[in-house]
């Protein structure tokens, strides 16, 4: 082994603790590269692999009711390959055992063969067989939930009609990967069922005799899908067609989407700024061993060692910790993305999803954090390579003495000795305690950036459920209904108050740019249900104009005061210019909003309704959801409290669990770049530090100088590090947004106050290490330094 390899060697284990740190720090930023990277392809290979071989369709296009005669046509149009029509129908089911009344899908599928498009993947039992008209197999998620298999039987209400259903499969489709109940944007796996039933029997129990109410397409490879739209929406405008659309705009594939978008964020956004740390604090350290190393430097150099060679040796010191570093990070990366997918499995209903670990990630680990100890030394190795032998082994040269600023002023009387000691060594050193100060405070603001999701968690729950939503319950109705179905939902047992509400699908145009979704109208008094604008104080439904969230105005483009074409969906399907009157904010899920009578009369319709919001006198739950079970009208129940529950289980979740990974890694930085700090004051200021001893001074007056030093830069990193925190929160918000959800840039006083505490209890062990090395300095050995 070559003479430098062996110091190369000894440099690594003399400086073991804070090469470990370091190491740690870089670990983070590949740990969760790796697990975020890993977890996206994992998601994308098993949505892909499920899409293909399960033949999901490419068009989906809903109509009132149809001929099946429609179906030839529809083939005929270019590009269609395959089209598989189906009645879909909505209920509300009665389970045993259940109090409140759940809600299902139920769509057609073929009898005793296997469906054109959009296959079932059988967890349990068989699919439905011919002239069993109460045979059904019901979605993986709500069985689960509420421990159903094949042989269970339950109520549903079916077109006005309560009938018994069999169980006779469970099963999973590409279709509802992710699904949600009418009214609401979350899950509720539990009180929202997705059922397949006979085609023979759903059209008998429905009067769809030779009919069809919903339909799926295939493309081939080269159709234009947008002109396969227009002509279908063409050939179902007269049957009541509601506008085709595509994969992408499919309730489950669009939540699946903004997933994978947020994780791409997270893949790249995080470990950038823990990489950047850890290259600081790489650059600190190697900078000062150099400086400690001066005279060994020159000596080498002198002795016939190339520039190069010894700037190469102290680039093997950066490379073995970065490589030392990937290896950690593809370790840990590995082990929670295989926790986070058990986590994805709840969320999102795949045949198999396993973390899967692409060979390119732990390559791409390896050579970001080779690339990051390259950025962060090369300065430092830079300054080796130009430094020349002589002036390499003359010692540094001292810093300028002089009063500092606090004695320039006249309040040196005011300082102690040591106090003047700590002082004149920051001053002095200004460039290295400015550098100190800043790695603590990105320290700081790395934590608060991973700690924020909590607060906006907190924030949407507050927002969403309490001051926007106020409703216990939201009914939704079969088909829209006049204001005697009102009447009646008021008329329910134990309802207190009801507000009305009507939606309909739309398509908003402005330019060349379009959004399909769905247009509610409000009453002009709403209290129970309300849009909040950007200050979040309640919007009043103007008596004319369209109302847009935050989110479908970005993705417009629109401002207050554009006019929108805006394309009704449904019924007379009319075609009308809008103004927008208003933004309001929404975090979850997106709108267009109208007072009611405005919509009514685009619609021209007479005063009708979808549903309504209402607060119930919760002695007569009970009694409530019996009704409900009971009225045919009704086809589905949003409850509130469990949509706030099902909100916790599925977004809440999954971002605490990337929030207390990355508040882990962070405090890993935090103490890292802490330690690091105090460690290296130790090794720069021995000799002065053992002269002190040696002319008289106690462990505890050094140790208080030394530590007094820390503790002041700790003291002014804290607000910068805070303001940092802002800013990195910022970014990290923006890389998250999707169109589904909106994560707000909320950081409460409280997580500004923990994570300095951090910071302070992080100090507080550098500074229970560092007096322990204090106590062990050789006076001897630390005083044979040569001048």
């Amino acid at each position: 082994m070559r003479a430098l390899d062996k110091k190369l060697l000894r440099n690594l284990w003399s400086m073991k603790t804070q090469v470990l740190a370091i190491a740690l720090v870089m670990a983070a930023g590949i740990a969760t590269y790796v697990m975020s990277a890993g977890m996206l392809d994992s998601l994308i290979e098993s949505r892909d692999a499920y899409y293909r071989d399960y033949r999901y369709a490419d068009v989906f296009v809903g109509v009132k009711r149809a001929p099946d005669s429609l179906r030839r046509q529809i083939e005929a149009v270019p590009g269609v390959q395959q089209v598989m029509t189906r009645v879909s129908v909505g209920s509300t089911l009665d389970l045993p055992g259940i109090q409140e009344p759940a809600t299902g899908l139920i769509v057609s599928i073929p009898e005793g063969r296997t469906p054109k498009l959009n296959l079932l993947h059988m967890r349990v039992g068989r699919l439905v067989e011919p002239y069993r008209e109460n045979e059904v197999v019901i979605g993986d998620a709500f069985a689960e939930a509420n421990n159903l298999g094949p042989g269970d039987r339950l109520w549903a209400v079916i077109s006005g009609h309560k009938r018994e259903l069999e169980i006779v499969g469970v099963a999973l489709s590409p279709e509802f990967i992710y699904w949600m109940p009418p009214g609401t944007v979350l899950p509720d796996n539990k009180r929202f069922a997705v059922m397949w039933m006979g085609r023979d029997a759903l059209e008998a129990a429905h009067d769809m005799d030779g009919a069809f109410n919903d339909a799926a397409l295939s493309l081939m490879h080269d159709a234009n899908e947008k002109d396969v739209i227009d002509a279908i929406d063409a050939l179902t405008r007269q049957y009541g067609g509601l506008g085709a659309y595509g994969r992408e705009d499919h309730p489950s594939d669009m939540f699946l989407q903004s997933e994978l978008d947020q994780l791409e964020g997270m893949a790249f956004i995080v470990p950038i700024i823990f990489l950047a740390v850890a290259a600081f604090l790489l650059n600190t350290v190697l900078s000062r061993l150099m400086n400690l190393e001066r005279e060994e430097i020159g000596t080498l150099k002198a002795l016939g060692v190339s520039d190069l060679e010894v700037g190469f040796h102290y680039a093997k010191f950066a490379a073995l910790i970065g490589i030392l570093s990937a290896v950690i990070g593809i370790g840990a990366g590995v082990y929670l993305g295989q926790q986070m997918a058990q986590i994805y499995t709840e969320f999102f209903r795949f045949p198999s999803l396993s973390y899967r670990l692409d060979p390119a990630i732990p390559f791409n680990s390896f050579a970001v954090s080779l690339i990051a100890a390259a950025l962060g030394t090369q300065s430092a190795i830079r300054r080796v390579i130009n430094l020349r032998p002589a002036d390499a082994m003359r010692p540094e040269p001292p810093a300028k003495f002089r009063p500092v600023l606090l004695e320039r002023i006249g309040l040196s009387g005011l300082m102690s000795p040591a106090a003047r000691m700590i002082w004149r060594h920051l001053e002095r050193r200004t460039r290295r305690s400015f550098l100190t100060c800043l790695g603590i405070a990105v320290a700081l603001g790395t934590l608060i950036a991973s700690s924020f999701a909590l607060d906006s968690i907190d924030f949407i729950m507050d927002v969403e459920f309490n001051q926007a939503s106020r409703e216990d319950f939201g009914v939704s109705l079969i088909e829209p209904s006049s204001r005697e179905a009102f009447l009646d939902i008021e008329n329910l047992p134990g309802v207190l108050r009801a507000e009305p509400y009507r939606v309909v699908p739309v398509k908003l145009k402005l330019g060349p740019r379009t959004e399909r979704l769905g247009l509610m109208g409000m009453g002009g008094g709403a209290d129970l249900h309300v849009t909040l604008d950007v200050n979040l104080e309640p919007v009043k439904m103007p008596p004319e104009g369209v109302v847009l969230s935050e989110m479908v105005a970005d993705q417009l483009g629109a401002v207050e005061g554009d006019t929108l074409s805006v394309e009704v969906l449904e019924g007379r399907r009319p075609t009308r210019e809008l103004k927008v009157t208003g933004i309001v904010q929404q975090y979850v899920g997106s709108g267009a909003y109208m007072s009611l009578a405005a919509l009514n009369r685009l619609m021209l319709e007479g005063p009708s309704i979808s549903g309504a919001w209402i607060t119930v006198d919760g002695n007569l739950t009970d009694a409530f959801y019996e009704r409900v079970k009971d009225t045919p009208a009704v086809s589905g129940l949003a409850i509130r409290a469990a949509v706030m529950s099902s909100f916790d289980e599925t977004m809440g979740e999954n971002l605490i669990m990337m929030t207390l990974i990355n508040i882990t890694f962070a405090g890993i930085i935090a103490f890292g770049v802490v330690y690091n700090s105090a460690r290296i004051s130790v090794s720069e200021r021995g000799r002065e530090l053992a002269s002190m001893r040696v002319l008289g001074f106690t462990r505890t007056e050094i140790s208080t100088i030394l530590l007094g030093e820390l503790a002041i830069l700790v003291a002014f990193a804290i607000p910068i590090g805070c303001g940092l925190g802002y800013l990195l929160t910022s970014m990290i918000v923006a890389g998250l947004q999707t169109e589904m959800f909106r994560i707000p840039l909320v950081i409460n006083q409280s997580t500004y106050g923990w994570t300095a505490l951090v910071i302070v209890v992080a100090a507080a062990l550098s500074a229970l290490v560092v007096r322990r090395r204090l106590d062990q300095l050789n006076l001897v050995e630390v005083l044979k330094t040569r001048e």
